[in-house]
Protein backbone atom coordinates (compact mmCIF):
# COMPACT_ATOMS: atom_id res chain seq x y z
CA UNK A 1 0.00 0.00 0.00
CA UNK A 2 1.74 3.44 -1.07
CA UNK A 3 1.38 6.51 0.79
CA UNK A 4 -0.66 8.08 -0.87
CA UNK A 5 -3.41 5.33 -1.03
CA UNK A 6 -2.84 4.84 3.14
CA UNK A 7 -3.42 8.67 3.79
CA UNK A 8 -6.93 8.71 5.01
CA UNK A 9 -6.23 5.51 6.92
CA UNK A 10 -6.04 6.06 10.65
CA UNK A 11 -2.59 5.02 11.45
CA UNK A 12 -3.96 2.62 14.52
CA UNK A 13 -5.67 0.72 11.86
CA UNK A 14 -2.53 0.40 9.39
CA UNK A 15 -0.55 -1.19 12.42
CA UNK A 16 -3.61 -3.02 13.70
CA UNK A 17 -2.89 -4.74 10.43
CA UNK A 18 0.67 -5.07 10.36
CA UNK A 19 0.51 -7.90 13.33
CA UNK A 20 -1.10 -10.01 10.16
CA UNK A 21 1.49 -9.35 8.01
CA UNK A 22 3.16 -12.55 6.18
CA UNK A 23 6.62 -11.62 5.99
CA UNK A 24 7.48 -15.03 4.39
CA UNK A 25 5.49 -14.26 1.20
CA UNK A 26 5.90 -11.28 -1.23
CA UNK A 27 4.39 -8.07 -0.98
CA UNK A 28 1.75 -7.92 0.66
CA UNK A 29 -0.22 -10.85 2.53
CA UNK A 30 -2.18 -10.30 5.71
CA UNK A 31 -3.65 -13.45 7.45
CA UNK A 32 -5.88 -13.15 10.46
CA UNK A 33 -6.89 -16.16 12.24
CA UNK A 34 -10.47 -16.02 13.96
CA UNK A 35 -11.29 -13.04 12.34
CA UNK A 36 -15.04 -14.57 13.12
CA UNK A 37 -16.77 -16.31 15.76
CA UNK A 38 -17.74 -20.10 15.07
CA UNK A 39 -21.44 -18.40 15.65
CA UNK A 40 -20.96 -15.99 12.97
CA UNK A 41 -19.73 -18.72 11.10
CA UNK A 42 -22.50 -20.70 10.92
CA UNK A 43 -24.83 -17.38 10.08
CA UNK A 44 -22.90 -16.85 7.18
CA UNK A 45 -23.18 -20.71 5.96
CA UNK A 46 -27.01 -20.59 6.89
CA UNK A 47 -27.47 -17.44 4.72
CA UNK A 48 -25.82 -18.65 2.20
CA UNK A 49 -27.50 -21.91 1.96
CA UNK A 50 -30.99 -20.48 2.42
CA UNK A 51 -30.29 -17.74 -0.59
CA UNK A 52 -32.71 -18.71 -3.48
CA UNK A 53 -32.14 -21.28 -6.26
CA UNK A 54 -31.46 -18.29 -8.31
CA UNK A 55 -28.78 -16.74 -6.96
CA UNK A 56 -26.69 -19.86 -7.58
CA UNK A 57 -24.18 -20.37 -10.60
CA UNK A 58 -23.06 -23.76 -11.62
CA UNK A 59 -19.42 -23.57 -13.13
CA UNK A 60 -17.45 -26.85 -14.02
CA UNK A 61 -15.27 -27.51 -10.21
CA UNK A 62 -17.51 -25.43 -7.92
CA UNK A 63 -20.25 -23.68 -8.21
CA UNK A 64 -21.42 -19.57 -7.21
CA UNK A 65 -23.47 -16.63 -5.70
CA UNK A 66 -22.74 -12.68 -7.13
CA UNK A 67 -24.09 -10.18 -4.69
CA UNK A 68 -23.38 -6.09 -5.46
CA UNK A 69 -23.54 -6.55 -9.06
CA UNK A 70 -21.95 -8.14 -12.22
CA UNK A 71 -18.45 -6.32 -12.81
CA UNK A 72 -17.75 -5.43 -16.10
CA UNK A 73 -15.44 -2.56 -17.63
CA UNK A 74 -17.90 -0.20 -18.45
CA UNK A 75 -19.24 -0.16 -15.18
CA UNK A 76 -21.06 -2.26 -12.19
CA UNK A 77 -24.42 -1.75 -12.03
CA UNK A 78 -25.18 -2.25 -8.37
CA UNK A 79 -27.44 -4.24 -6.70
CA UNK A 80 -28.16 -3.82 -2.91
CA UNK A 81 -26.50 -5.44 -0.28
CA UNK A 82 -27.85 -7.48 1.86
CA UNK A 83 -27.72 -6.58 5.64
CA UNK A 84 -26.34 -9.70 6.19
CA UNK A 85 -22.97 -9.27 4.10
CA UNK A 86 -23.16 -5.29 4.69
CA UNK A 87 -21.97 -6.53 8.18
CA UNK A 88 -18.72 -7.91 7.02
CA UNK A 89 -18.09 -5.57 3.98
CA UNK A 90 -18.07 -2.37 6.46
CA UNK A 91 -15.86 -4.64 9.04
CA UNK A 92 -13.00 -5.25 7.15
CA UNK A 93 -13.46 -1.88 4.66
CA UNK A 94 -12.75 -0.63 8.41
CA UNK A 95 -9.50 -2.05 8.25
CA UNK A 96 -8.63 -0.13 5.47
CA UNK A 97 -7.96 -2.76 3.16
CA UNK A 98 -9.40 -0.63 -0.15
CA UNK A 99 -7.17 2.83 1.07
CA UNK A 100 -10.67 4.63 3.01
CA UNK A 101 -12.82 3.10 0.26
CA UNK A 102 -15.78 0.38 1.17
CA UNK A 103 -16.67 -3.03 -0.14
CA UNK A 104 -19.29 -3.37 -2.72
CA UNK A 105 -19.21 -6.75 -4.22
CA UNK A 106 -19.05 -10.18 -2.96
CA UNK A 107 -18.38 -13.55 -4.92
CA UNK A 108 -19.99 -16.41 -2.71
CA UNK A 109 -17.93 -19.77 -3.87
CA UNK A 110 -18.64 -23.25 -2.97
CA UNK A 111 -15.65 -25.89 -2.75
CA UNK A 112 -17.19 -29.34 -1.81
CA UNK A 113 -14.59 -31.66 -1.12
CA UNK A 114 -11.42 -32.22 -4.40
CA UNK A 115 -13.11 -29.39 -6.27
CA UNK A 116 -10.66 -26.44 -6.77
CA UNK A 117 -9.99 -23.36 -9.30
CA UNK A 118 -7.31 -22.88 -12.23
CA UNK A 119 -4.86 -20.48 -11.74
CA UNK A 120 -6.13 -17.28 -12.16
CA UNK A 121 -5.78 -13.51 -11.72
CA UNK A 122 -8.90 -10.95 -10.40
CA UNK A 123 -7.97 -8.25 -12.89
CA UNK A 124 -8.52 -4.45 -13.45
CA UNK A 125 -12.13 -4.00 -12.74
CA UNK A 126 -11.62 -4.10 -8.63
CA UNK A 127 -9.63 -2.29 -6.60
CA UNK A 128 -6.29 -4.04 -6.30
CA UNK A 129 -6.97 -5.83 -3.47
CA UNK A 130 -8.89 -9.19 -2.54
CA UNK A 131 -10.27 -10.27 1.00
CA UNK A 132 -11.54 -13.37 1.93
CA UNK A 133 -13.17 -15.23 4.38
CA UNK A 134 -13.89 -18.89 4.55
CA UNK A 135 -16.55 -21.09 5.78
CA UNK A 136 -16.49 -24.50 6.93
CA UNK A 137 -13.10 -26.09 5.92
CA UNK A 138 -9.17 -25.69 5.38
CA UNK A 139 -7.82 -25.49 1.51
CA UNK A 140 -4.14 -24.54 0.24
CA UNK A 141 -3.97 -21.00 -1.81
CA UNK A 142 -1.17 -21.95 -4.74
CA UNK A 143 0.22 -18.99 -6.25
CA UNK A 144 2.27 -19.54 -9.81
CA UNK A 145 4.09 -16.64 -11.92
CA UNK A 146 2.26 -15.90 -14.85
CA UNK A 147 2.97 -17.58 -18.12
CA UNK A 148 5.79 -16.27 -20.38
CA UNK A 149 5.69 -15.05 -23.89
CA UNK A 150 8.86 -15.53 -24.54
CA UNK A 151 9.56 -18.13 -27.32
CA UNK A 152 12.68 -19.19 -26.01
CA UNK A 153 11.50 -20.31 -22.55
CA UNK A 154 11.19 -24.06 -21.55
CA UNK A 155 7.77 -25.55 -21.63
CA UNK A 156 6.06 -24.40 -19.22
CA UNK A 157 3.61 -26.44 -16.99
CA UNK A 158 1.42 -25.73 -13.94
CA UNK A 159 3.51 -27.26 -12.18
CA UNK A 160 6.78 -25.44 -12.95
CA UNK A 161 5.24 -22.22 -12.28
CA UNK A 162 4.38 -23.27 -8.93
CA UNK A 163 5.59 -20.59 -6.42
CA UNK A 164 4.07 -21.52 -2.20
CA UNK A 165 0.91 -21.92 -0.82
CA UNK A 166 -0.94 -19.88 2.14
CA UNK A 167 -3.21 -22.17 4.42
CA UNK A 168 -6.85 -20.85 5.02
CA UNK A 169 -8.52 -21.62 7.84
CA UNK A 170 -11.80 -21.68 8.85
CA UNK A 171 -13.19 -18.25 10.03
CA UNK A 172 -9.78 -16.55 8.98
CA UNK A 173 -9.70 -13.66 7.01
CA UNK A 174 -6.88 -13.64 4.22
CA UNK A 175 -5.85 -9.80 1.91
CA UNK A 176 -3.73 -9.63 -0.62
CA UNK A 177 -2.74 -6.95 -2.23
CA UNK A 178 0.83 -5.75 -4.50
CA UNK A 179 2.57 -8.21 -6.22
CA UNK A 180 0.40 -11.31 -4.39
CA UNK A 181 -2.52 -9.37 -6.32
CA UNK A 182 -1.12 -7.74 -9.23
CA UNK A 183 1.73 -9.97 -10.26
CA UNK A 184 0.54 -13.82 -9.51
CA UNK A 185 -1.73 -16.15 -10.63
CA UNK A 186 -3.24 -18.07 -7.62
CA UNK A 187 -5.95 -21.39 -7.75
CA UNK A 188 -6.69 -24.06 -5.46
CA UNK A 189 -5.86 -27.64 -6.84
CA UNK A 190 -8.70 -30.24 -6.73
CA UNK A 191 -7.72 -32.27 -4.13
CA UNK A 192 -9.12 -34.45 -0.86
CA UNK A 193 -6.22 -34.02 1.14
CA UNK A 194 -3.59 -31.34 2.06
CA UNK A 195 -0.47 -32.45 3.20
CA UNK A 196 1.61 -29.48 4.84
CA UNK A 197 5.49 -28.45 3.50
CA UNK A 198 7.97 -25.44 3.63
CA UNK A 199 6.22 -24.10 0.72
CA UNK A 200 3.10 -23.55 2.57
CA UNK A 201 4.51 -19.56 3.78
CA UNK A 202 2.18 -19.14 7.03
CA UNK A 203 2.06 -22.08 8.80
CA UNK A 204 2.88 -20.27 12.31
CA UNK A 205 0.40 -18.19 11.53
CA UNK A 206 -2.12 -20.86 11.01
CA UNK A 207 -1.15 -22.55 14.08
CA UNK A 208 -0.06 -25.70 11.60
CA UNK A 209 3.28 -27.71 11.61
CA UNK A 210 5.15 -29.28 8.47
CA UNK A 211 3.94 -32.85 7.82
CA UNK A 212 0.54 -32.39 9.04
CA UNK A 213 -2.41 -33.49 6.53
CA UNK A 214 -5.23 -32.04 6.76
CA UNK A 215 -8.82 -33.17 4.76
CA UNK A 216 -10.68 -30.97 3.19
CA UNK A 217 -14.78 -30.81 3.75
CA UNK A 218 -16.73 -28.00 1.85
CA UNK A 219 -15.80 -24.98 1.85
CA UNK A 220 -17.37 -21.74 1.08
CA UNK A 221 -15.47 -18.67 0.78
CA UNK A 222 -16.57 -15.02 0.93
CA UNK A 223 -14.59 -13.25 -1.95
CA UNK A 224 -14.92 -9.46 -0.94
CA UNK A 225 -13.43 -6.68 -3.03
CA UNK A 226 -14.48 -2.72 -4.32
CA UNK A 227 -15.42 -2.18 -7.64
CA UNK A 228 -14.08 1.28 -8.54
CA UNK A 229 -16.35 1.95 -11.85
CA UNK A 230 -20.55 1.92 -11.21
CA UNK A 231 -23.19 2.89 -12.92
CA UNK A 232 -26.15 4.40 -11.39
CA UNK A 233 -29.72 2.80 -12.50
CA UNK A 234 -30.57 6.25 -12.59
CA UNK A 235 -27.73 6.82 -15.11
CA UNK A 236 -29.12 4.09 -17.49
CA UNK A 237 -32.51 4.79 -17.44
CA UNK A 238 -31.81 7.97 -18.64
CA UNK A 239 -30.16 6.88 -21.93
CA UNK A 240 -31.48 6.01 -25.06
Amino acid sequence: MSEEESWNIPACILEELKRYVVNEAPPTVYYIPDFISEEEESYLQQKVFNSPKTKWTQLSGRRLQNWGGLPHPKGMLAEKIPDWLQTYFEKISSLGAFSGKTANHVLVNEYKQGEGIMPHEDGPLYHPTVTTISLGSHTLLDFYTPVSSREDDAPQTEESRFLFSLLVKPRSLLILQEDMYQRLLHGIRPQVQDTLTDKVLNLCAAGAQPGETLTRGTRVSLTIRHVSKVMKATFLLGRK
